[in-house]
């Protein structure tokens, strides 16, 4: 460390005036305006030292550290998400209608429910191994002897209901006059099928129907809600969705008299 110091020293005295030479040289070149100074006497050897070191300390750099400094990493911008692709249009009335498991049955007993004085129950045969329990409350509107043995129009593929303790896997199908005094089950015509799946369209359409939803689906997407508004007669008695006629293979539905009634 001592021998350090003494080559700094010798580097920095090199750069410093050091002999009264130099200061006489200074006041020639300064003339009479500064021969009344008296040069100021030598410092002691030891004092130049201590004096030339400081010089050399306070004007070295300061010294730079070992470690580089890591380069900030650069801040990516946020992406804009990717667009997910065009969002898939609302299903038209006559698509949900297509979900919609409507079919022939035949009623094959009724009776009165014993709990509620509205109420029929009858078991209607839809095509399945068993024939399906549903209610009604039709006993304001038909005597039970028309409903007997009947040709009628089912929608199958609603939620089952606990009516008064009968459970109904079903519903009648009916039109009715907007003060719901009148009402007159869909029929479908002579030769229908019980168990054949109803479509509303042209003949050609009977081949093109989709799959029907779940019961699960047609309640979660509320599907018979949004086409029931849209089920109707015709004056000619003909059940329609909007102006698509309900079908069977033997022909169209219709009611026994009911004009521009409603159907649900």
């Amino acid at each position: 460390m001592l021998a350090a110091a003494r080559m700094a020293f010798a580097s920095c005295a090199r750069l410093l005036p050091s002999s009264p030479s130099t200061l006489t040289s200074v006041r020639a070149r300064a003339g009479a305006a500064v021969s009344f100074l008296a040069p100021p006497p030598p410092l002691p050897a030891a004092a130049r030292s201590s004096r030339n070191l400081a010089l050399f300390c306070s004007s070295s750099p300061p010294p730079q550290t070992e470690a580089a400094v890591a380069p900030l990493a650069p801040v990516e911008e946020a992406k804009p998400a990717a667009p997910s692709g065009e969002e898939k249009a609302e299903p038209t009335v006559e698509e949900l209608a297509g979900l919609l498991d409507i079919r022939v049955g035949r009623v094959v007993k009724a009776w009165r429910h014993p709990e509620a004085d509205t109420l029929y129950v009858e078991e209607v045969d839809v095509g399945e191994a068993e024939p399906r329990t549903i209610c009604s409350g039709l006993v304001n509107f038909l005597p039970i002897e028309e409903l007997q043995e009947s040709s009628v129009i089912v929608l199958a593929n609603l939620k089952p209901r606990n009516m008064r303790g009968i459970k109904s896997n079903g519903m009648l199908m009916a039109a009715s006059d907007a003060s719901h005094e009148n009402v007159e089950l869909l029929t479908p015509p002579d030769g229908s099928v019980s168990g054949e799946r109803v479509w509303f369209g042209s003949e050609e359409e009977k081949d093109s129907q989709s799959d029907p939803a779940s019961p699960n689906q047609v309640q979660k997407k509320k599907i018979w809600e949004s086409v029931q508004p849209h089920l109707k007669t015709t004056d000619n008695c003909i059940a329609v969705l909007g102006e698509h006629p309900m079908r069977t293979s033997a022909g169209p539905v219709f009611c026994k008299s009911l004009q521009g009634a409603r159907v649900s």
